[in-house]
């Protein structure tokens, strides 16, 4: 692939959204091409999987259900928006890729974690991200923040402590295990200097891409 691939990941309010548009803000003023893409969504028929899997109506989905329904919206994506991009030498930031389906389907839900491994494989056929950004955040702020926010939540931010608890642990292990592409940054910080954080490792990454 021509382009590179950026992904930002953590649990609810940890900050990435900012930060990945922050990104793509800095990228661009730098002279890069780039897209900006989320998960699940990003894509017309992905957007609308979106839509399915985090109304607040649909309560009574199964675990396995909603496990592909996040595969297919990302096999859409893969396809449609992202691989063409890179194709094209652009640089694709996405808000939550693979890493998401690992860390709140296996880690926070219980399902199979090899099971898990192989459907990414699939969905994503074979694209890893040259770079992952895992803004850490601990669920006691998380639940503070989406409080703050005063907006209606979405079906798996209405998910009890525990499960966001496993799922931040699941993130962290991920992280461990994936050292050169993770690289981990503190989410409890202000917008700023989690920016000046975010910059830092998105410069070295570039600094090493280019040798």
């Amino acid at each position: 692939m021509a382009g590179f691939f950026i992904t930002f990941e953590g649990i609810d309010c940890c900050g990435k959204t900012t930060q990945a548009r922050k990104l793509v803000s800095y990228l661009r003023r730098r002279g890069h091409q780039v897209l900006l893409v989320r998960e699940p969504g990003g894509e017309r028929i992905a957007e609308r999987i979106r839509r399915i899997l985090l109304s607040e109506k649909n309560s009574e989905m199964s675990l396995i259900s909603e496990l592909l329904l996040y595969q297919s919206a990302r096999a859409q994506l893969t396809e449609r928006m992202i691989l063409p991009a890179l194709k094209e030498g652009k640089v694709v930031v996405c808000d939550r890729y693979a890493d998401s389906s690992l860390a709140y389907q296996g880690y926070g839900r219980g399902l199979n974690k090899k099971m898990i491994k192989q459907l990414n494989q699939i969905s994503t056929s074979g694209l890893v991200p040259d770079l992952t950004i895992l803004l850490d955040l601990p669920v006691k702020i998380s639940f503070r923040r989406k409080e703050k926010e005063k907006r209606k939540k979405d079906r798996l931010e209405r998910e009890r402590f525990e499960f966001h608890q496993r799922t931040r642990r699941g993130y962290l292990t991920i992280a461990r295990q994936n050292r050169r592409r993770i690289k981990l940054i503190d989410g409890t910080k202000d917008i700023d200097e989690t920016w000046q954080n975010v910059r830092k490792v998105v410069d070295s990454f570039f600094g090493k891409a280019r040798r």
